[in-house]
């Protein structure tokens, strides 16, 4: 803007110079600014408004004026709109904040420049203008005899004698200093929080004496002690987390306030009250501790949460154990007899046999049947992840793992851990596995924190254990400490009798499933099931029965189609016991499921899983046909076309 707009008038209506209307604005020294309350914007600031806004006038300028005002802009509003219509104005109501967001409370005149819509304003900072007024008044007395100058010593004599009582009865210590640092008087409380007596202290210098150190030991500088500020820049300090050193060598936390003392308008000393809040720092860290804790616990039963949901989803595949075989009885007394021990449970079947219904089982005849049962699909699991799936981790133990999160067997404390598919841990894992085993301890990944669990563990397997150790791939030490109760799960064809009963229980399940009542399987088609060898066990049973249910009609279900083509054995090589043949031996059996195998893969053209793979046409898991392919030496890739 023009200066001239600013030219201070004379008193013959004439304005000065340009040039000295400047230099009085610039050397002014009060804060002086020019402002635009239209457009928002700060136009111009002397030196004195830039040190009381704390910033360079490009810098003031920058933004827009109603950010130094805040709360204040309400008033700012009227305040204006006043100065517009009736200059001068003038309010000692308004707070600017400076760049550092600190308020100043001011008194401000306002005055319309000639021509323009700016506002030239003076600021005068109202609390150095009352520390003026005080020191004049302070200058007045001295000067008309009502207050002499004493010596130092004199004044903190006279505010311990005044304030006696209160310094005895109080908690918190206090203490005073001359201007040199030196200490003036003690109360009570300060010798007994500090040890030193009141002799020690008085004449000495107080950080050297007890303030000289950091809470981390290292040297604390007394041109940094907001306590020594005091006596330089007259200021009220508040320090609410140092330590002050007790005579034994201990450091105790304090907050303190440190208040300047003025005698005549001179800086004399300062007053320090403090207190000793090693009773709150271990109240706050017993807090930190059991956020911690909370947070940790609320992981653990969100994840546990999870697991339940999962174990309500298969409880609702699984009511029971059904059948009345001679192999179920005998499946049901080994579960009588170890469920309420301790004991590792080791269960061997093929896929789809009801390994895990037999784990619950065992689970839920236990004592630990109120903690959760924790299943683990060994299968499942990528190689380089066991370890952090087992055990947990810290954060940063490796890339992505940004939180602290607990394994398997810690969720699994005080209940049980069902390890799925076992024989597919690494075997650089299985020793790690085998001490958690034997001491019921262990480490999380990135972590040097030993913790105890205490956990039942139940295993199952669809291969061949005993044959892994010869290869070596599996431990022995570890499958002796699995294989303190073997069971073994037989398969469906080992137990057809049971067939009509597990039909009926999984056509009732499918029918609510897919909300279709009445549904029925005639006798003739119950026949049929029972012809049939079930090579992927119970869960192929329980397929067919949905995927029929969900295609019937007439609410009658038909089964033709496993013994007229669509069945993965050849008609005449069932492995059922009939009047004609007579059982099988076991040998010959293997030999028909090899073939069978064989002839799919040649079907597929040595393509095993996914859509259209062997283990699709044979109704079983991918890694059921692997691990069946694997014993047999037959490779997949003889047979790609």
């Amino acid at each position: 803007m023009n200066s001239d707009s600013r030219a201070l008038p004379r008193e013959d209506g004439s304005r000065a110079s340009p040039a000295l209307s400047d230099r009085i604005f610039t050397l002014s020294p009060q804060a002086m600014l020019v402002v635009d309350p239209f457009s928002d914007r700060l136009i111009d600031a002397n030196a004195a408004a830039c040190e009381l806004l704390g910033g360079e006038p490009h810098l003031l300028s920058a933004r827009p004026f109603s950010h130094f005002l805040g709360a204040s802009l309400p008033l700012w509003v009227s305040f204006t709109d006043e100065a517009l219509h009736r200059s001068p104005a003038w309010s000692d109501d308004l707070v600017l904040l400076d760049l550092t967001r600190q308020p100043h409370h001011v008194e401000t005149f306002a005055q319309v420049l000639d021509g323009h819509s700016e506002l030239l304003l003076t600021l005068v900072d109202r609390d150095k203008a009352e520390q003026r007024r005080a020191k004049a008044d302070l200058g007045r007395q001295h000067r008309r005899g009502h207050v002499g100058w004493q010596r130092v010593e004199q004044v903190f004599e006279r505010i311990e004698r005044q304030n006696q009582l209160i310094l005895g009865a109080a908690g918190e210590g206090i203490y005073g200093l001359d201007a040199e640092g030196r200490t003036t008087f003690v109360n009570p409380a300060a010798e007994r929080i500090l040890g030193w007596s009141s002799d020690d202290m008085v004449g000495h210098d107080a950080h050297l004496l007890f303030h000289h150190t950091r809470a981390d030991g290292s040297h604390f500088p007394v041109q940094q002690c907001s306590i020594h500020a005091s006596f330089s820049d007259g200021q009220v300090h508040r320090v609410d987390d140092e330590v002050f050193w007790h005579k034994n060598g201990e450091a105790i936390p304090v907050e303190y306030t440190s208040t300047p003392i003025f005698e005549m308008g001179r800086l004399v000393g300062a007053v320090v009250l403090f207190r000793d809040i090693r009773e709150r720092k271990l109240a706050e860290q017993q807090l930190r501790d059991a956020l911690t804790e909370v947070e940790s616990l609320k992981q653990r039963l969100e994840l546990e949460n999870q697991y339940l949901q999962e174990e309500i989803k298969a409880e609702l595949n699984h009511r029971e154990i059904v059948g009345e075989s001679p192999a179920v009885a005998q499946l049901i007394r080994q579960i009588a007899l170890v469920a309420p021990t301790d004991a590792n449970v080791l269960i061997s079947g093929e896929s789809g046999t009801g390994k895990e219904l037999i784990a619950r089982a065992i689970h839920v005849g236990s004592e630990r049947s109120d903690r959760p049962l924790i299943r683990v699909n060994c299968a499942a699991i990528p190689r380089d992840l066991f370890e952090s799936e087992f055990f947990g981790h810290v954060r940063g133990a490796f890339t992505g793992a940004v939180n602290d999160r607990p394994g398997r067997f810690e969720l699994a404390d005080g209940g049980t851990l069902f390890l799925d598919e076992v024989g597919e841990i690494p075997l650089e894992l299985q020793s790690k596995l085998l001490r958690v085993l034997q001491d019921q301890q262990f480490e999380r990944v990135g972590d040097n924190v030993t913790r105890e669990v205490d956990v039942r563990v139940i295993a199952a397997t669809n291969r061949e254990l005993r044959e892994m150790i010869d290869e070596g791939s599996f431990r022995e030490d570890l499958y002796f400490r699995l294989n303190v109760f073997p069971i073994d799960s037989v398969p469906l064809r080992s137990r057809i009798g049971d067939v009509p009963l597990l039909a009926r229980h999984f056509l009732l399940r499918a029918c609510q499933k897919f909300n279709k009542p009445g549904v029925r399987i005639p006798p003739a088609q119950l026949e049929i099931l029972q012809r049939y060898s079930w090579p992927g066990n119970i869960r192929e049973l329980e397929n067919v029965i949905e995927r029929q249910v969900i295609v019937t009609q007439d609410r009658r279900l038909t089964f033709d189609d496993l013994l007229a083509g669509k069945s993965p054995w050849p008609r005449d090589e069932l492995g059922t016991v009939t009047e004609e043949q007579g059982p099988l031996p076991e040998q010959e059996l293997c030999r028909r499921q090899r073939d069978n195998a064989i002839a799919a893969l040649r079907q597929c053209a040595g393509k095993v899983s996914g859509e259209g793979g062997a283990a699709e046409l044979l109704g079983l898991k991918p890694t059921t046909l692997f691990s069946r392919l694997k014993g047999w030496g037959v490779m997949p890739r003889d047979f790609r076309r």
